[in-house]
Formats: structure tokens, sequence, C-alpha cells
């Protein structure tokens, strides 16, 4: 290591002990000096969230936010509205407030609208390039005007900014976005994500001279270049810094209520893990809402619906007409093979368990109770090997071995006693799992187990592309709050499929439901007859599916032809279906979804090598064109008149989130702050280090 980089790398760990010292206080940019907005708790006169300051005795009132959810289904489109309420409950006149709010959407929603409401007024956000939206933003706020801004992180999670809430007010951002249902094993599902669990971020600190740091608990490193952004401050579940006797409430409540126009007679409606109400119309019209007026986001909401008896569609189609342009959306049910037997390939079956510190609590119990039933599942025919990972990765057989009572039982003993706790360093056990080759007479599949909660997900999506080889990728999402995007695309990148478990009720059902993907043959060799090179489709390739999956495409172009024609290979057997698209019924939304599919093909174009320069052009050229956000794009509201005077100063709050339901906060963030000074005499002895590091340093530049 250099002189140079030894004094980086010691100085970024160095602040990065530093902002972790300060996880459970609050994590505030401050622009300016700041007067005096503390109040002690004599001051305080009902339920507020205060952050310590540096002065004992000394409280900063917090913002407060709660999210109001309302989604409309109809057939296989959602479109919701979250509106964000930022209240700044201070009343002292000096108390202007900007509240940053990083939170998560579904992985696949299409972000197209943006509304600011002070009071009666309403102020509509404008689509920008991502850097002129940001400097528009800063500017609003120098100039003391109401603003407020949308960006995205990653495709599932997103930061609102809002600027100059005065004292008192109440501020409004209301977001819209559109996905798909999605309709796996016969059944139609919907999840809104509540909450952005805590992320392991791998590698070595690094201060981006260039880049403005965000307001997370993790400073950036070289492997994750943006974990400031992704890392939002968690409210500790069980700590109260003002009165450690009595514990915290979960904060940011939030109500939904969902309006379901399924289009066919509705068998059974579920939500496995909230209360809801549900109350039907006679047009078979469902109004959906929580059991209570409002829960804690702190775990992502399902809800789940079949068809009566009788009553599941095999065949979907839409079309829209939008200026000069032609848009299609189709979905199509291959045969359910219930009444075909499971083939007789041999597989070699990889398991790979997450037993991080994450994942403690609920989650690795879950894990477990799936491991050990897919266990029970292989046949004598069969090899296998099991790799659990945390900060480091163990491997129980070093090679798979075939399934005899002596290796499985080892393996049922090895589950058994596994335990969460460390980091999650995934990258060695993908590579691990994904080195090895099977034998010829066996389909080498690997199952991975885990919640997902890494910020270096670009890095993993590369190794699965390169590494992938023969091997099929299932990913099996575990605990409350799971990193969808990573879980999905990795899936998708492994030619596999994703799964969630959100408690242990539903893991024998959901293990059941993968086990029969992964016994009976794939549909593959798929493609659509019928299209000329002028029309898009995404995905331009279509996968492979499983038993329970649909085929689903969305297709542009000046004129679509009449009718296309599906053909793939079910095992050996070919499988055609004829598809009219003339007549179909009209639906709005399709050339948003058409849209979304093609920055998400972008993307994936960059990482198959494509130059950086030109997907970000050809992402703005789709994204500006469709209102929509993206990573080049955001959407800014600025509101005309300046209302914090100019010797007002602004004080800028992270809006904390709640700590996933189920997780053990000192499983992945240790002791409280105040319960050791273990951190603080890190950070004398790293204080030591960077002296000795300078010392170094001028010896050297004196030689």
């Amino acid at each position: 290591m250099t002189r140079h980089l030894f004094l980086r790398a010691t100085l970024a760990l160095f602040l990065s002990l530093g902002a972790g010292s300060l996880s459970l206080a609050p994590a505030c940019g401050n622009e300016l000096e700041q007067p005096d907005q503390t109040i002690s708790l004599n001051d305080v006169k009902g339920g507020r969230l205060l952050f310590k300051t540096n002065q004992p005795g000394r409280f900063l009132p917090a913002p407060t936010l709660k999210t109001d959810v309302r989604i409309s289904v109809t057939g296989l489109i959602a479109r919701a509205t979250v509106s964000q309420e930022f209240l700044n409950p201070s009343l002292e006149e000096n108390a202007w407030a900007e509240g940053v709010y990083v939170f998560p959407l579904p992985d696949r929603a299409a972000v197209d609208h943006l509304r600011m409401k002070i009071g009666e007024r309403i102020i509509e956000g404008q689509i920008k390039e991502k850097a002129e939206a940001k400097k528009v933003y800063e500017q609003a706020k120098q100039e003391g005007k109401r603003a407020s801004l949308v960006e995205q992180e990653r495709p599932n999670i997103f930061t609102t900014s809002v600027a100059n809430i005065g004292p008192g007010e109440r501020v409004t951002v209301e977001i819209e976005y559109q996905e798909t249902i999605r309709y796996d094993q016969g059944a139609f599902s919907l999840r809104f994500p509540m909450v952005v669990g805590p992320r392991y971020i791998p590698g070595t600190p690094v201060v981006m001279e260039d880049q403005q740091p965000g307001n997370g608990w993790s400073l950036d490193t070289d492997r994750v270049p943006d974990a400031s952004r992704i890392t939002p401050p968690v409210q500790h579940p069980d700590y109260n810094p003002i009165n450690p006797i009595n514990p915290v409430s979960p904060i940011n409540p939030l109500s939904l209520n969902i309006d379901l126009v399924p289009g066919f007679s509705l068998g059974k409606l579920e939500s496995p893990y909230h209360q809801i109400l549900a109350i039907a119309e006679p047009d078979g019209r469902q109004h959906i809402t929580l059991r209570e007026d409002t829960v804690p986001a702190d775990r992502d909401f399902v809800l789940t619906w079949n068809p009566a008896t009788g009553q599941a569609p095999t065949l979907s189609v839409f079309r829209e007409q939008r200026g000069d342009d032609q848009y299609a959306f189709l979905m199509a049910m291959p045969p359910i093979g219930s009444d075909r037997s499971p083939t007789a390939v041999a597989r070699e079956t990889i398991f790979v368990i997450d037993t991080s510190g994450s994942m403690s609590g609920t989650s690795i119990e879950q894990a477990k109770a799936a491991l050990l039933l897919a266990l029970n599942r292989l046949t004598t025919q069969d090899r296998f090997n099991v790799i659990q990972f945390n900060s480091v990765t163990h491997v129980l057989f070093s090679q798979a071995q075939p399934v005899k009572p002596e290796t499985l039982r080892k393996a049922v003993h090895y589950v058994d006693n596994l335990k969460a706790n460390g980091g999650t360093e995934i990258l060695p056990a993908l590579k691990m799992a994904l080195k090895g080759s099977a034998p010829a007479t066996h389909l080498r599949q690997v199952i991975f187990l885990t919640d997902g909660q890494v910020g270096n997900e670009d890095e993993l999506f590369e190794t699965i592309r390169t590494q992938l080889g023969t091997s099929r990728l299932f990913t099996i999402g575990i605990g409350s709050g799971p990193n969808s995007h990573f879980m999905r695309k990795a899936a998708e990148f492994g030619r596999g499929t994703f799964t969630h478990i959100g408690s242990t009720s539903e893991v024998k059902a959901q293990m059941d439901a993968i086990f029969r993907k992964l016994e009976r043959p794939a549909l593959t060799d798929l493609h659509i007859e019928g299209l000329d090179g002028q029309i898009e489709m995404f995905p331009a390739r279509i996968p492979d599916l499983y038993e329970g999956e649909p085929v689903v495409v969305v297709l542009k172009g000046a004129a679509l032809p009449e009718s296309v024609t599906i053909q793939g290979m079910i095992g050996s057997a070919p499988w055609t279906t004829s598809i009219r698209l003339k007549h179909r019924d009209s639906r709005e939304g399709l050339s948003v979804y058409w849209a979304r599919q093609k920055i998400a093909a972008l993307m994936d174009q960059q990482r198959y090598g494509q130059d950086e320069a030109a997907t970000k052009q050809a992402v703005l050229d789709v994204a500006l064109l469709h209102h929509l956000v993206s990573k080049y794009t955001s959407l800014v509201a600025v509101d005309v008149t300046p209302v914090r005077p100019a010797d007002k100063l602004l004080q800028t709050h992270a809006m904390k989130t709640n700590l996933p339901d189920g997780q053990d906060s000192q499983a992945i963030f240790g002791l409280p702050q105040t319960a050791t000074s273990g951190q603080l005499q890190i950070l004398l002895g790293l204080a030591g280090l960077l002296a000795a590091g300078l010392m170094w340093s001028s010896r050297g530049r004196v030689a």
C-alpha cells in the first residue's frame, strides 16, 4: 500500500467508525452554522421523536413522517399513489427543516408523477436529468423556497427530499407509480415494500471528493460507492436515548387501501403478513384496507388472490395507442403439468444459506426450516452440498456428496446448529457455489437462501453472469423485508426463479412449490413468430419458464400484426399457441410499462459491457419522453415564492426508519452506543494509527 492510500484508507476508516458512533444519534447534514434550536425535556408537551445533541439535557425536535398508500388494481396492472406527509413539529421561529427520507418501492415500479402539497396548493413535479434536477432543488433550497426531489438509488430504493418546512408546517409529497401484478402457480400477488433493511456494505471506506455524501450510517466504499445514500439511519427498536427504561415505539405509521378489480370471479383473497378488511361490491370489485388504521412501516405488505375454480385465465391481451405508436401486453399460460410425473433426471443441488447478522431472529429459523425440508426432498440418485456464509464462507463437504444416510445425517446436524452473526460476504460463497461442475448425468442447481441485504448488487450480478456455466440459480428470499431487486435479478441472470418466504408458516408450501419447479421440465427455447424487425419486444429474449409461470411480453410498433405465435419446448415435447392481437381491450399505462422494461434492458446491456455514456443517453431518451424516474433522471417540484426568511437557517434531518420486523438490532449493529466504551477506544486507537501514518509520511518526504 502506498503512503497516500494508507493515509486515505486510515482516514476513511477513522471517519467510518466515527460515523458508526453516530448511528444511534441523528445523521444530520448541517449546511451552515446553526442557531440554538434545541429544547429540554420540560419543553416536550406530547409524544415526539427527539435527537440528542452535544449539550447535556438538550434535544432537537425531529420532523415526523406518515405515509398513506392507495393502490388501484385492474386485471394485471396496478396504479399506486404514495403520500408522504412531513411535519415539522417545532414551533421555534428559527426551526426551519429539510427532511430526507430513503424508502423502498417495488423493484419493477415505474415512477412517473410527483406532486407537492402545501395546504390547498399543489405543485406538479417535472422530470429532468438527475444532475439538473438536483441543481434546481439545491437552488430553491438556498433561496428559501419549498421544494421536493425524488431520486432513484436502486430500482427498489428511492430518496425524497423536502426543503424549507416551516415551524409547525406540514408538506405532503405524492408519488405515483405503476407496476404489473405477478402471476405464478395459479395465484396473483401484489407486494408493497415498507422498509429498507440495513444492508451489509463491503469494501474499504473512501471519501469521494467529487461526490456529496448521503446521510446514511455507512460511509461510501470502494465496492459500494453510494453506500451513504442507501443506508438510512435506523430507529433502535428497544433503546430510548431519552429514557432508556422505556422502549421506543415503531415510527413512520402507514395506512393502506386497495381497490381490486380482478376481472374474474374471485376464489381466495389473503394477506399473509397483515390483518385486513375486505368489502365486496356486487360487480366483484373488492375494497381492501388494513384492519388497524395504521401499521408501522417495518415489513412488506403482500396481497394474493386466486380465481374461482375454472376461472383461471390462460390468456390476457391488452392494447394502447399513444401518439403514432401502438403497444400490446400479452400473458399466455402454458399448460400446467400437474399430471406429469417428475423427471427422472438426477440433480446436483448446492444449498447456500445466509447466516449473517441480518438473518438473526425469525429469518434464520425460516431459512433453516426451508433447508431441512429441501434436504428431505433429495433422492438416492442426487448429489448435494451445503455452504453457509457470514463474514466467512464455510463448506460442509469438500465436494458434492451422494445422498446416503450418513451424508444426509451429517447435513441435518450441520443445519440444526447454524446461527446468525457477522457480515454478509456473499461474493466468496457465490463463487464457491458456481465454480463446481456436476457429472454429465446430473442437472446442477444452486439454491440460495438469503435476505439479500447487501449494497454491492452489481458486483454480484457480474459474477453470476460470467460464472454461471451450466448451473441454474434459484433464490429464496427470507424475512419480512428482503432485497427483492437483488433476489429477482440474481435469479434472472441465473436462469432460475425467485421465491419469497415471509413467515415460518409458509415454509412447507413455498418449498413444495419451488421443488415442483425443480423436478419438472422447464419451458425452453421460447420465441415469438410473426414480428417484423420494426417491433420492439421486452424481454427481447424470453427466459426459460418453470411450471406455473406465464409468458409475459410487451410490444411496441407503428403497426402491430393481427396475430403472433408463441413456440417452445416443454422437456422434449414442442408447445405452441397462437394469439390474436387485433380487437383487444384498450388499457392505459402499457406505454409506461414498456418504457420501464426498456430501461431495465438498457441497464442490463451495460452489465454486458455496453459503453456507459451510450447507455445513459439511451435511458435519458426513454425516461424523459415517458416522464420516468431512473438512474439518470429525477422528479423535482419547486414553489415559486420564497418562504424562509434570509436570516433563518435550515436544519437537515435524515428521517429514521424502523428495523425490519423480526430482525435483531444487536446482531446487526452491536450494542447501543452507551453500553460500552469500545468504539471510543477503537477511535483513540485509530487516531494513534493515523498519527503514526502521518509520521511515516513525513519521514518519507524527508528521506
